[in-house]
């Protein structure tokens, strides 16, 4: 008897109401229904500061705001990061400082999201998106590397093929962890304290942190 109570428990769990998802299939199929046009199945809005996808963002110039600290896979509990720096070219900088990240690479295989690597950052050079619907069929498409994870030249993620993007989830990629007072100073409250990025430029403080 205890057994059939325990089954009953778990249909019960899975009831319609008690859903917490959307029917999703990744955005890859399309279904016929009787009498109705083909619908592209719909996913659950994210919040702002949800965590995602990694990208390595620039600044306003163009230029990378990586400098090769190797901060981020220094905190990374997971130790799914990989960074090796190297010194500018004096007469062409990759990044305003005298190292930028030569080797960047996150296994996403490891990765548990769990943001420390973007506390991290002394530039703002590493954020997240909101995507988190990416799927791998090889462990060397987990393993991003520079290029994939670098912006684009109109400062957007770059949208690689087994990504499932969706408008607005490349969006303010920073947004989750910039608060309007740094350091709980009462001098900072309104004041914007962090640098433009390359096709955001510079926003506006965040309401109600201060």
């Amino acid at each position: 008897m205890g057994y059939l109570k325990g089954f009953l428990v778990t249909i019960a769990q899975h009831g319609k109401k008690n859903r917490v998802t959307t029917e999703y299939s990744g955005g890859r199929v399309w279904r016929r229904r009787a009498g109705k046009s083909p619908k592209k199945d719909e996913k659950v809005p994210k919040p702002e500061r949800m965590h995602g996808r990694h990208v390595l963002n620039k600044y306003e110039d163009g230029m990378e705001k990586c400098i090769g600290c190797e901060l981020c896979a220094a905190v990374c509990p997971a130790k799914c990061i990989h960074v090796r720096g190297a010194d500018n070219d004096p007469m062409n900088p990759t990044s305003p400082g005298e190292r930028f990240g030569w080797i960047y690479e996150i296994n996403y295989l490891r990765c548990i999201h769990c943001d420390l690597c973007v506390e991290a950052c002394p530039t703002e050079a590493i954020t997240e998106t909101k995507l988190f619907e990416f799927s791998f069929t090889n462990r060397q498409d987990a393993i991003y590397t520079k290029s994939e994870l670098l912006v684009g030249d109109d400062g957007k993620p770059k949208q690689l093929p087994w990504e499932d993007w969706r408008p607005g989830e490349d969006q303010h990629t920073s947004a989750w962890m910039r608060a309007t007072a740094p350091a709980g100073d009462e001098a900072f409250v309104g004041t914007v304290g962090w640098s433009g990025e390359l096709g955001y430029g510079t926003r506006a403080p965040e309401k109600g942190n201060d």
